[in-house]
């Protein structure tokens, strides 16, 4: 069976990370599913930005957690982008290639979708607001129906972290969410092939799957799926459809969908 394939802030090789326009195109070039990375603002809303700070995603700078979600959407988040669509004269870019996107709107487009869609939801830690970004998550998940989504549900979020514990945390409120635990280095105090109790998706690195190629046998072996992230190169490309693996997060998903002949 092939492997899914995530579009990793979207279709990222091609237009502004984390922008509705990269979103869309990933969908309309057929991906399975989407990534996103979320942060809270400092009024509590959650956003999907990458970076702790705006500098390299914007044209604001500082903290993202000491921004409101007005001071925020001030902010032009595209133009820097190659792929960001130019204005014509006086016009303003289109602002689905520069506004600043929060989860609800990403969620509103996914299930607007017409198709099934898988969406991955990566909480990023250290935060200066800790677990909350896991209850602030949960609870929109929530008011989506998306937290325990029922068989006929067209969307199915997972959510991954590098944080054992944020991981935890988010099957204690929502046992029904799959999580995933990223790696980009092997934890010491995790046995191999073993994840944290509730996780059953493991998401290493593709540096990490080069550099320990019994890697992803051990942990298939254990009976976990894994979900590998950046595969941009063609060579990665051909080591983790080789090793079988479940799930690809990549910044081109129209590559990889058209080296699997879809």
């Amino acid at each position: 069976m092939d492997p899914l394939v995530f579009a990793h802030r979207g279709a990222s090789a091609d237009l502004p990370e984390h922008t509705l326009a990269a979103y869309l195109r990933a969908l309309d070039e057929g991906a399975d599913g989407l990534e996103c990375d979320v942060r809270l603002t400092r009024d509590g809303h959650l956003v999907c930005v990458h970076d702790r700070r705006l500098d390299r995603t914007s044209n604001g700078t500082g903290l993202v957690s000491a921004r409101t979600l007005a001071e925020l959407e001030a902010l032009d988040f595209g133009s820097w982008h190659p792929g960001c669509a130019p204005s014509d004269g006086d016009e303003p870019p289109d602002e689905s290639h520069t506004r600043l996107l929060t989860l609800e709107r990403l969620l509103d487009a996914v299930l607007a979708a017409g198709r099934p869609v898988r969406l991955l939801i990566e909480t990023k830690h250290p935060s200066r607001y800790g677990r909350d970004v896991e209850r602030r998550l949960v609870a929109l998940l929530r008011r989506y129906g998306l937290a325990e989504p029922g068989p006929d549900s067209p969307v199915r979020v997972t959510v991954m972290s590098f944080s054992p514990l944020a991981v935890r945390r988010v099957h204690d409120l929502a046992p029904g969410l799959p999580t995933v635990l990223l790696l980009d280095v092997l934890p010491r105090w995790l046995p191999p092939g073993r994840l944290p109790s509730g996780t059953r998706i493991a998401g290493p690195g593709v540096g990490l799957v080069r550099s320990r190629p019994r890697l992803l046998p051990t942990l298939r072996a254990a009976g976990n799926q894994v979900y590998v992230w950046t595969v941009n190169k063609p060579a990665d490309l051909e080591l983790v459809l080789d090793a079988g693996v479940d799930g690809i997060i990549t910044d081109r998903p129209a590559h990889t969908l058209a080296r699997l002949g879809r």
